[in-house]
């Protein structure tokens, strides 16, 4: 798969939930529309998978967390930009997401929980902050930021 393919894929997604508010009532639509064991889910789960597997996906690795902006914020994914990360049994680095952060938790061990969460939709709205955290195994979990925003925290 190529990275055009991918982002026609994730598309269906950013262009469903364009416009709308970044709160739980987007995490209930995407659980809905986009449920994991839906088609369209399940087509993106693949294709990260394949897409870590080649290399052209997660290429970069920082303290146990393999990451990378997979595609930059742009119109056709509704102004979202895509990045993935694989972890295992980790916590990352503490940010901010200016205009919210809305996650697609796909577990690689059936355990493993995204912040708390399973498999499926986790939704931070604007000015949120957290320290993404993996338990229970290991996790991809893709990144739609609105605008490509994202902040980390300096350390003192």
């Amino acid at each position: 798969m190529s990275k055009s393919e991918f982002q026609a894929l994730v598309a269906q997604v950013t262009s469903a939930i364009a416009g709308q508010p970044l709160d739980s009532g987007l995490r209930d639509l995407l659980q809905a529309k986009f449920p994991p064991d839906g088609p369209v889910f399940q087509a993106i789960e693949a294709a990260c998978r394949q897409g870590v597997a080649e290399g052209w996906m997660c290429e970069r690795e920082h303290g146990g967390i393999r990451y990378g902006r997979v595609i930059e914020a742009c119109p056709e994914l509704a102004g979202h930009s895509i990045d993935v990360v694989h972890m295992t049994d980790v916590a990352g680095p503490h940010h901010r997401h200016p205009g919210g952060e809305i996650d697609m938790v796909m577990p690689i061990t059936a355990t493993a929980r995204f912040d708390g969460s399973p498999e499926g939709w986790v939704v931070y709205g604007p000015d949120s902050a957290h320290r993404p955290t993996v338990t229970g195994g290991a996790a991809l979990v893709l990144y739609l930021l609105p605008g490509g925003q994202i902040d980390f925290t300096r350390s003192k």
